[in-house]
């Protein structure tokens, strides 16, 4: 069963796009020649649960890769330890990994050393980066910002017969109980109105009334 080449692809968010990294890969590719299969997430990079890298992984495991490249390192992932276990497998197995941008391969000892240094700093970064957000957020809130929820002082509008019909009790409708019940079987009592009309069976003739 023949190799092929697997080029990585990873943007965080499905609002964004593989735009920016597709060129270099695609240069990349055009010049390294051979079959080519591209995988592609749009998924945070502190996993490695992802759709586009579970395949990967697949295909690395049965034996069907034999190099991995990406843009720069941090497309392949964000943690320390997802990122060294992946190096380590690589190493195992033979398979080069290449990073455009960072100018390393897995191939050479100081490519390995390199790609464990930038795995770090990839961390680092992204653990910056969410303090950053919760020190932003924060001030926000002493400064009465807030997120979801209505308006403080909000409320629905509602008119003054919409108030007085909660307010106002609902009573059961009550019937008289002076009305006399029926004087035969055949005739329907009409509560509250003190009226006995004829219960017609089926096939006699119906009169109008006046």
């Amino acid at each position: 069963m023949s190799k092929h080449t697997a080029i990585y692809l990873r943007v965080s968010s499905r609002r964004q796009d593989h735009a920016s990294q597709m060129p270099d890969l695609e240069r990349w590719a055009a010049a390294h020649g051979g079959e080519i299969q591209w995988y592609k997430d749009k998924f945070s990079g502190r996993t490695l649960e992802r759709p586009g890298m579970e395949k990967l992984l697949d295909d690395l495991r049965a034996g069907l890769v034999e190099q991995i490249a990406v843009w720069r390192l941090d497309r392949l992932g964000r943690t320390t330890k997802g990122l060294c276990q992946l190096f380590d497998e690589l190493t195992e197995r033979r398979v080069d990994l290449v990073s455009l941008k960072d100018g390393f391969s897995l191939a050479a000892p100081a490519g390995r050393l390199q790609a464990r240094i930038l795995a770090s700093v990839a961390e680092f970064e992204t653990e910056i980066r969410a303090e950053r957000v919760a020190a932003g957020q924060a001030v926000a809130r002493k400064k009465g910002k807030r997120w979801g929820g209505s308006k403080k002082g909000w409320r629905w509008k509602v008119s003054d017969e919409q108030v007085a019909a909660v307010k106002e009790p609902q009573h059961p409708i009550q019937f008289s109980r002076e009305v006399p019940p029926p004087a035969h079987p055949e005739t329907r009592h009409f509560a509250g109105r003190g009226i006995h009309r004829p219960s017609f069976q089926q096939g006699q003739q119906r009169q109008r009334w006046p």
